[in-house]
Formats: structure tokens, C-alpha cells, sequence
């Protein structure tokens, strides 16, 4: 039986299900209950398994080369600090107490009392005895006030950078086994704040308030962690600044041998793509079990909001990564179960196809033809496909550091690439169809 007069697209379109029918019914022929249990799916299962699982440990071991030990980025990652008010009210009480506490006004009050009582100025010295603490209070809510005006302003956020530069170098030290100026007290890894009570003082002194001046210098310290968890801190520092190039590129390899090992190549893929973001669900549940072990052992001295803006911020960058990773493996497990067989996966494409052979045909009705670079096209679609797919990646892996964003934008100029490739292939016309619609 003849077929009726069909275009160039239609034939085409034919000839493909044709083919996806005939490839569908070979696989029948040997149903898989038949099949003996081979060593390809369990070998399979255990490398992109492994692999999976060491994803969120190479995250945080390029996260700890990248923002523990290099000072640069720490520095550029803590800089925000300085304008979250819940920090800004910390070292505002942190300095404003250790400057009253060298002033000693009340003391200083009761000795003026104590001297013009002396003298024969009772009835003044009692009266200036009992204000005393209140005019403590009023200079130490002045001294607070200014402070925090210094705090929040401007030029404190130099101060700042150039402080915890010099923490961060003195962390590192510290975490590398080499010493440095982070030291230990009371059982709490602390930092200095010489450096911050220097410059209130010359504001201070500034704007009148010279009593400033007659305080020695004095370095109060900040607490950050709690001290037993140094040793701990310095093994896995070590650790992980060692596997930082290692643990990444062994993952993907995991990974990779797991989908080429694999007898169903796209089935194996879809699963790494899922393991893939189910690790880094693991991975943010992780971060926010390790969030609240991290509050709850802060000292007193610290405010718990503080605390967890200091956190929040330090791993930002870890979130960050996991929410990308997170839409990449996404990404590729639904690239690869729409390049397969299934139902569902067969109509979404059968769908795509129709919508571009639509627009084809509009354009051809309006004198749009693509010609030869058509058929070149048409006849290397495979080719530029992999080179699409590849671009893609390479864009990806060269970013520096992308976003979701970046991830979302870069699948769908992809998607917008192959389209073209579907758009403008054409296959040759066949001797005696030239004249067909």
C-alpha cells in the first residue's frame, strides 16, 4: 500500500517513530526478567553511590581552601558583618563595658565626694555621693551612644577589614599548627579588639571627651568558638586543605565510571543527577544541624544573634554552592529522562518536534528557507548537539562562581540553542519531491 503525499518534515518525523518503534520492539525480544543478574548494576550502584557522598565533603573542603585559609576571601566574605545590626549592638556592648569598666566613674564620683567632704563641703559631698550612680549611668549611656554612633558609621568598616585581616592570618596560623595571636581563655578561642578600642578612643577624645586619654591600652577579647573544638578544627582543616583538588575531581570520576559502567547509560545518569541533589539536601540539613550545635555552645558574652549572624555569614558561600549543585544535578537527571524512551518522555518530545515543525513551516510559507546551511545542519544535528551540551558546561565550570541564577539563564540559552539546531536543520530533498508542499 502506498503512502499519501507527505512534506519533507512529515516524512522525516515518520521515518524517526519508525525507527523508535523498531528499536522498542528489539528490546522485547529479550525481556529483562530473562536476563541473568550481571555485575554492571551493583558495580554501578556503589561507584555513583561513593560518589554522591563524597559531593558535600568536596564542597566543603573547596570552601575551606577558599574562604579559611585565604585571607582575601575571608575578609570579603565577613566585610557585610559590620552593617548587620545584631553584630554592630554586640561590639557596641563589648566596647562601650571594657571603656567604663577603665573609667570607673562612680569610683572616680565618690572620690570627689569623699575630697570636698574633706574639706568642709559635707552637705555637697553627700549629695554628689548619692547621684553618683547616676551620673555613671548617664556617662555610660553617653559613652554607648557614641560608640555605637562610631560603630555603625562609615569608618568603622575600615577598621574592621583591617582587624579581622589580621584575626584571619592569626586564625590561620592557629588552625595550621603554627601559633599566632588567637589565643585561649576561659576554655574560648578569642580575638582581640585592641584594635577597635584604639579608635573609639581617638573618637572620643575628638569630640571633647578627653578622660579617654588617661586610659592605658587595653585589648578585651571577642569569643568565637569554644577552645575543645581547636584540635578537632585543625585536624580537619589539615585534612581537607590536603583533598581541596583531590576530592572533587574523584567524585566526578566516581560518578562518571558509575554512568559508563552502568547497562542502562541514561537510566544510571538520571540517578547520579538525583543522588547528586539529594547530597546536597544532605548537605544543607547538615549545615543547619551544625548551625544549632554551634549556638547552643557560644559563651554568654556573645549574643545568640550575634552568633548566628556571624555563621550565616561565614558559610554563605557554602549555601550558595549547594543550591547551584543542587539545580545542576536536577537539571541533568530531566535532560536525561527526557532523552529516554518512556512515555511521558516520547510525547514532551513528539510536542517539542510538532512546535518546531510548526514554526518551520510558518517561516517557509513566508519565504524563510534555510538551504544548504539547512542541510548541513540537518545532517550534523548530533554533532552540534554534544558541542551545545559541552559549551554549555564549560561555561558553567569556568564562571568563578555561579549562582542559580547563572545556572537557570545558562540551561536556557542551552535550550534555546538546540532549539535553533531543530529550527534550522532540514534534510536534503529526495530526487522527484521537489515540487511537493
Amino acid at each position: 500500500m502506498g503512502e499519501p503525499d507527505l512534506s519533507t518534515d512529515e516524512r522525516a518525523e515518520l521515518e524517526r517513530l519508525r525507527a523508535e518503534v523498531a528499536r522498542l520492539q528489539g528490546q522485547q525480544v529479550h525481556p529483562a526478567g530473562r536476563r541473568r543478574p550481571g555485575w554492571r548494576a551493583p558495580v554501578a550502584a556503589l561507584l555513583i553511590t561513593v560518589g554522591c557522598v563524597l559531593t558535600p565533603v568536596s564542597v566543603v573542603a573547596v570552601w575551606t581552601a577558599n574562604q579559611v585559609s585565604d585571607t582575601s576571601r575571608y575578609v570579603a566574605n565577613v566585610t557585610p558583618l559590620v552593617h548587620d545590626p545584631a553584630v554592630q549592638n554586640a561590639l557596641t556592648d563589648k566596647i562601650t563595658n571594657q571603656i567604663a569598666s577603665q573609667l570607673n566613674v562612680a569610683g572616680l564620683t565618690n572620690q570627689a565626694a569623699a575630697l570636698l567632704t574633706a574639706r568642709g563641703l559635707a552637705r555637697v559631698g553627700t549629695l554628689l555621693k548619692n547621684f553618683s550612680s547616676s551620673i555613671a549611668s548617664s556617662v555610660n549611656g553617653f559613652i554607648h551612644g557614641q560608640v555605637h554612633r562610631i560603630v555603625s558609621g562609615p569608618r568603622f568598616a575600615t577598621v574592621w577589614v583591617r582587624a579581622n585581616t589580621l584575626a584571619h592570618q592569626q586564625l590561620v596560623k592557629a588552625l595550621s599548627g603554627r601559633g599566632g595571636a588567637v589565643t585561649v581563655s576561659n576554655g574560648q578561642v578569642v580575638v582581640g579588639l585592641g584594635p577597635f578600642i584604639a579608635d573609639v578612643k581617638q573618637n572620643l577624645s575628638a569630640q571633647g571627651f578627653t578622660l579617654v586619654n588617661s586610659l592605658p591600652a587595653v585589648n578585651p577579647t571577642f569569643p568565637l568558638f569554644s577552645a575543645r573544638y581547636l584540635v578537632k578544627a585543625q585536624t580537619l582543616y589539615r585534612l581537607l586543605n590536603d583533598l581541596k583538588i583531590v576530592l572533587p575531581i574523584l567524585a566526578l570520576l566516581l560518578i562518571g565510571a558509575g554512568v559508563y559502567v552502568a547497562r542502562r547509560h541514561r537510566g544510571a545518569l538520571v540517578a547520579a543527577g538525583l543522588g547528586f541533589a539529594a547530597s546536597m539536601l544532605v548537605l544543607g540539613a547538615g549545615l543547619a544541624i551544625f548551625r544549632s550545635i554551634y549556638l547552643s555552645s557560644i559563651p554568654a558574652s556573645l549574643p545568640a544573634d550575634a552568633a548566628a549572624a556571624l555563621f550565616d555569614t561565614l558559610v554563605r558561600f557554602i549555601r550558595q554552592a549547594l543550591r547551584v549543585l543542587l539545580l545542576v544535578g536536577l537539571i541533568v537527571a530531566i535532560g536525561a529522562f527526557l532523552t529516554g524512551p518512556s512515555v511521558t518522555a516520547v510525547r514532551i518530545r513528539a510536542a517539542f518536534g510538532s512546535g518546531i515543525a510548526w514554526i518551520r513551516r510558518s517561516g517557509e510559507r513566508a519565504g524563510l528557507r534555510t538551504g544548504p546551511v539547512g542541510t548541513w545542519t540537518y545532517a550534523h544535528r548530533n554533532v552540534l548537539r554534544v558541542c551545545a551540551v559541552a559549551l554549555a558546561a564549560l561555561v558553567f565550570v569556568f564562571w568563578g562562581q555561579p549562582t542559580g541564577l547563572v545556572v537557570i539563564v545558562i540551561t536556557l540559552v542551552l535550550l534555546l540553542v538546540l532549539g535553533l539546531i531543530e529550527l534550522i536543520g532540514r534534510p536534503a530533498t529526495r530526487p522527484g519531491m521537489a515540487g511537493q508542499p
